[in-house]
Parts: C-alpha cells; structure tokens; sequence
C-alpha cells in the first residue's frame, strides 16, 4: 500500500504522520524521532504482516519534544482519526531507559488478553529480554491505560509496547535523529510473531 503523510501540529510542536494502510491491526510509534527504532519496528513488523501502520516523527528537529501519549490524541490530526477507525487492535511501541530494568519489554494498555498473546510471541527473546504483562510490575508511567491514550482508543483496545533501548536498534555511537535505526532482527521476528497470533 501506498504511505500517505500529513503535516500537524499538536501544542507547538510540527509532527509528520505517516500511514501506511493496511489490515485491521495497527502498528503505532507515536514517538518516533524520541524513541529510537519504534519508526523503524512499526514499519517493519506491520510490512511483513500485513498491518497497518501510523508513524510520528519530527524531521529536521535535533532535540525532539516527547508530548505525552494521551495529549496525542487530537482531534485535528486526519491521519490519526483514519487509523483509530480502520483497525480493531493497536500494538503501540515506545521506548524506555529504565537503567533497573533494561532486559524488561513492558506490555501494557487496556487489552490484557492481547497483551498476552503478544507477550507469547515475545518469549522467544528470553533471556536476553524478558517480556513483562502484570501491571503490577509495570511501572505506572508506562501502564498505558489512561483513557485518552491512542492505544486504547480503538474498536478492541490495544497494547503498549515498552521496549529498552537495545531491543529497539543495533546503532552504534551517538544517536543522531536524522538517521533512521536498525531494530534487531530477533526482535522483528518476534514482534511479528506475536502480532500474528492477533489476528488468529
């Protein structure tokens, strides 16, 4: 399918939205230029499977401004509203630098029993990453469950990936945001199987 881009700008801030239509689960990276590889996981995993994807970033920008998920949610953003109607489920990927937790891929947002079968298709990264689905052990931060989060806005709800900095891009040296991250094989692999088995 062919990407489609909208120019928005949501409290000051010019974002590109890019989707890229597809079937009826989402892939979303609301933050893509702030948390390294999310872009690049979301287009990839929803490439191979046939998904749907919506990507956000903030070209040319050298220090991105991270908006808080739930403040995404606007009204004025077509793209957005394109893709909350389209697909049932949405697997939102984001990224964490919890330096006590950084084998740990948090696994979020209002729906649990999806949260766990992606959960299984991630388990395939144990021991290097350990997959994560008890809110308890989630901190609160990065439950996802507000209720204006994109990720729960959806027909079925969806969840919120919260990977570390090393299953989200194999780049070596300085982050620069002009270029583009290259996520671990093994970890598109295994979001690709769990994304699969959504839609089984």
């Amino acid at each position: 399918m062919t990407a489609v881009t909208e120019e928005v700008e949501i409290e000051g801030v010019r974002l590109l939205a890019t989707l890229t239509p597809g079937g009826g689960i989402g892939l979303l990276a609301l933050h893509g230029s702030n948390e390294g590889g999310t872009a690049e996981l979301a287009r990839s995993v929803a490439g191979r499977c046939g998904a749907t994807s919506l990507v956000f970033t903030q070209p040319g920008a050298r220090r991105p401004v991270h908006i808080p998920s739930p403040r995404m949610a606007v009204e004025h953003c077509a793209l957005l509203k394109t893709f909350l109607d389209h697909v049932s489920v949405t697997v939102s990927l984001h990224g964490h630098m919890r330096p006590a937790t950084p084998r740990s891929v948090f696994l979020g947002g209002g729906n649990r029993p999806a949260a766990r079968l992606l959960a299984a298709g991630l388990s395939a990264l144990r021991p290097e990453f350990d997959p994560v689905t008890d809110l308890d052990e989630i901190p609160r931060s990065l439950r996802g469950l507000h209720a204006r989060n994109p990720v729960n806005l959806t027909r079925r709800g969806g969840v919120q990936v919260e990977l570390p900095l090393s299953a989200r891009t194999v780049r070596s040296g300085g982050w620069d945001p002009e270029l583009p991250d290259t996520p671990p094989h093994h970890v598109v692999d295994a979001l690709v199987k769990g994304v699969r088995m959504l839609t089984e």
